[in-house]
């Protein structure tokens, strides 16, 4: 009878211990992503000046056109390793909480 209240103890002991570490490291993997988004965002999401002409109706001319499409292949093919990178993160937050 000792032994199985020790050997039920010694289970939920690593029972808790499991979740607490897991709620560990889905609070680093946040706290992870949280540090490192604001500076993706600013850089890769902040809209330039020519696209908030666009949405004001102005119209823009081919070659202003060719320049915002030009900035906007560069931005993505600059920031896609950093999107992929945070899209990990988040995976991993969604696995670390299953």
């Amino acid at each position: 009878m000792r032994s199985v209240a020790l050997s039920l103890l010694l289970l939920s002991t690593l029972a808790f211990v499991g979740c607490q570490s897991k709620a560990e490291k889905v609070k680093k993997l946040q706290d992870q992503y949280n540090a490192e988004y604001p500076a993706y965002a600013k850089e890769c999401l902040d809209e330039t000046s020519d696209s908030a002409r666009m949405l004001t109706g102005e119209k823009l001319t081919a070659e202003q056109m060719a320049t915002l499409e030009a900035r906007k292949k560069e931005r993505d093919a600059r920031c896609k390793p950093e999107a992929d990178r945070l899209a990990e993160i988040q995976k991993q937050i969604l696995a670390a909480q299953q």
